[in-house]
């Protein structure tokens, strides 16, 4: 399946949370003949593999040379459920809800909003007696309303709390069941059963191709599944041929709150991972060592375009425009991970590729958002390159980019994992 921007606007569609996207994922490399390993199991000596840790997933195709790495984030700002879910405010029945990483919460309000994520039950017949069925509510159950223009001090809208203006509204009156319950009966188990739980809300409306020539995608979650459906078009392709190289596509939960989790890309998985895939080919910690230092991975998040009613806010010397290539990061503060000679093989890989490259800085007097680049290069040793797609309105309930960038990032990527 070639990279399109409809394929991804489908890839998106499918996958409301960071569980979703791993399923999603799972789905297509299953199909393409790769199987799933469990992190308890012996692993076999060669082979086409994945394994999935809750909201994370690597990808493999066994092989004797170096590890070629394409990584990005499941995650993405949304609004999460609270433990204590049910409020009663003025004759409104509300769900407490929380941001989750960095939402610009005004763009949460007034929309339409579904639930998904996942709950932990009691089961008798899972491993430890519990399960994590996935949860996903396609419909209009929930909306946080904005105040009115009338009701503001200075009729410019406010800035909504985090903790007093993000309960979304779901009904009137004294309900007979509890919000849990509710979630509960439509992921069909008892409430009584339900232990533990991870749900957020997603934006109904569906993704889109827009734009007077259809140029442009409009979407939810573009940061960062543009780049999970981008790294895993690449990683397919990639795998189908044998360059000496050893790809591997990597999709870390957590990126947006710092990465510091048992799956987020401070954690050992992708450095545990790789090793395994060395002991498992029947090699020594000595050879892993070997392998990883001549490795080279690229961090894929999104990038910033030029806002054209803020480009003052840019670097002046860095402008990026969408549907003109991938773009390379670099900040010197290393919140990118970029060096020169990690760029010097993005570069390479996009004149492989007949692709576009952009060159990116954000400006020295704001401060500059960070990617899993550092962390995961500083776990692994692996030299990392940081690249995106560009786009705007990073970190709104719905975001913006170029519909020519989806292959053509995806495009870099392959050629990234299968240098020629």
């Amino acid at each position: 399946m070639a990279a399109s921007p409809q394929n991804l606007c489908e890839f998106i569609d499918a996958s409301p949370s960071p569980f979703h996207v791993c399923a999603t994922a799972a789905g297509r490399l299953a199909a393409a003949g790769f199987t799933e390993l469990a992190e308890t199991e012996a692993w076999p000596a060669g082979g086409r593999f994945f394994t999935v840790r809750a909201g994370s997933l690597v990808a493999w195709r066994s092989g004797d040379g170096p590890f070629r790495i394409v990584g990005g984030h499941t995650d993405s700002p949304n609004l999460r459920v609270k433990q204590h879910p049910d409020r009663v405010v003025a004759g409104w029945q509300v769900v407490a809800l929380q941001p989750y990483g960095g939402a610009w919460l005004n763009s949460w309000l007034d929309r339409d909003l579904g639930l998904s994520g996942r709950l932990s039950v009691r089961s008798g017949t899972a491993a430890g007696g519990i399960a994590h069925p996935l949860v996903r509510i396609d419909e209009p159950i929930l909306r946080v309303p904005q105040l009115a223009i009338h009701l503001s001090e200075d009729r410019r809208g406010v800035s909504p709390d985090p903790q007093r203006h993000l309960n979304a509204v779901w009904g009137l009156g004294e309900r007979p069941g509890s919000f849990l319950g509710f979630v509960a009966e439509r992921a069909g188990v008892a409430e009584a059963d339900v232990l533990g739980f991870d749900l957020m809300t997603h934006d109904l409306a569906p993704s889109a191709i827009t734009g007077a020539g259809r140029e442009f995608v409009s979407a939810p979650r573009l940061d960062n599944q543009a780049t999970c459906y981008a790294g895993l078009e690449a990683f397919l392709a990639a795998s189908a041929s044998d360059t000496g190289h050893t790809p591997v596509l990597a999709l870390f939960d957590h990126e947006e709150v710092g990465s510091t989790s048992d799956h987020g890309a401070q954690s050992e998985l992708l450095p545990t991972v790789l090793e395994r895939i060395v002991l498992a080919a029947g090699g020594s910690r000595e050879d892993f060592l070997r392998r990883a230092a001549g490795s080279i991975m690229a961090s894929g998040d999104m990038a910033h375009a030029t806002h054209p009613n803020y480009p003052d806010r840019h670097e002046p010397g860095h402008q990026i425009s969408v549907n003109a290539g991938p773009v390379l990061k670099v900040q010197p503060n290393l919140r990118y991970a970029t060096d020169g000679r990690t760029a010097a093989a993005f570069a390479l890989a996009c004149e492989q590729a007949g692709v576009g490259l952009q060159r990116y800085e954000h400006r020295a007097d704001l401060p500059c958002g960070s990617t899993i680049g550092p962390m995961a290069s500083a776990r692994t040793g692996i030299p990392t390159v940081d690249v995106g797609a560009a786009q705007l309105a990073m970190h709104s309930a719905r975001e913006f980019m170029g519909a020519a960038d989806v292959p053509a990032y995806a495009a870099a990527l392959q050629a990234f994992l299968s240098p020629g």
